[in-house]
């Protein structure tokens, strides 16, 4: 059987490229998406659906991986032009009222909130739809298998068609031109044993390709869930070295941050692609992720 069609929009997220996807999929009825970014990247998304032939009024779908701002804060906007909105029942009443989330970012990003992440609109509630575990969405003759996948957030959905598997962030984060990936380990539900449990899940299921939201779809999808568990089996081994001095948040931060210098220089990373890792996987957000899950996770009071 002849694949689908996938494209990947190029969001051009902060001007950087191979940083942000969205996925096109053209159907008899239109197109839908997978992931739709911040609402700060909607130019460049109209541009990517114009390319190919469609406006915003011709999105029909929108399957969110999960309700962090770089995936999902166009979603409520496209709800308005008439998509239908697809999310982890967790993720859903933040779409429905993302005033907690929005505040929750403001005390991250400060006065770069609009610039980063533009407008946050609500989703109309007869827009949004939740998604099941293993629940089957048909859109037209194209059939999508949902799976609740947790490890980097609780509310993370993947979503498998035909021999893809699109894996949002809990797929990791990979640039292309290198062999290479991170883990994206923000906060506030980052669960590594659950995440490495995840993963084993997905492996299971054989899928061939696989596509993260930063960046590209892959044809050698059990090389990258293999290389992933290992990045996340030896975070977790790093940390079992540097938590019991208990450094500090600013200490953590500038330990990880030169551990992964020193892997941009073993593989030769050009100065583009560590940018590009840099805007889709901010390393301080890491520490973060890291120091909360190792203390109410691994080490709770």
């Amino acid at each position: 059987m002849e694949k689908s069609r996938i494209v990947a929009i190029d969001l051009e997220f902060q001007g950087r490229k191979n940083t942000i996807a969205s996925y096109l999929i053209p159907h008899a009825d239109g197109a839908l998406l997978i992931e739709c970014g911040p609402g700060s990247t909607l130019p460049a998304l109209e541009a990517g659906l114009a390319k190919e032939g469609f406006t915003f009024r011709d999105v029909t779908h929108v399957l969110l991986t999960h309700i962090h701002l770089d995936h999902a804060g166009a979603a409520g906007f496209l709800s308005r032009q008439g998509a239908q909105v697809f999310v982890h029942p967790n993720g859903a009443p933040h779409m429905l009222n993302p005033e907690k989330l929005i505040a929750s970012a403001t005390r991250i990003y400060g006065d770069q909130m609009q610039t980063l992440w533009g407008d946050f609109l609500p989703v109309a509630e007869n827009r949004l739809t939740v998604t099941q575990d293993e629940g089957e969405i048909m859109i037209g003759n194209l059939r999508f298998l949902s799976l609740h996948t947790p490890g980097h957030a609780e509310h993370h959905c993947c979503y498998l068609f035909e021999d893809v598997c699109f894996t949002g962030d809990v797929g990791g984060v990979r640039i292309p031109g290198y062999q290479y990936m991170r883990a994206p380990l923000v906060p506030p539900e980052l669960h590594l044993p659950k995440w490495i449990e995840t993963l084993a899940r997905l492996r299971a299921l054989g899928f061939k390709r696989i596509a993260p939201t930063h960046y590209g779809v892959f044809d050698d999808a059990d090389w990258h869930l293999s290389f992933l568990q290992k990045i996340l089996e030896e975070t977790e081994n790093w940390l079992e070295q540097i938590m019991p001095a208990d450094p500090s948040i600013e200490e953590l931060r500038a330990k990880y941050e030169t551990w992964m210098e020193e892997q941009s220089r073993l593989l030769n990373l050009d100065a583009e692609t560590v940018r590009a890792y840099a805007l889709a996987n901010p390393l301080g957000m890491g520490a973060d992720g890291m120091m909360r899950y190792w203390k109410k996770v691994r080490n709770p009071s």
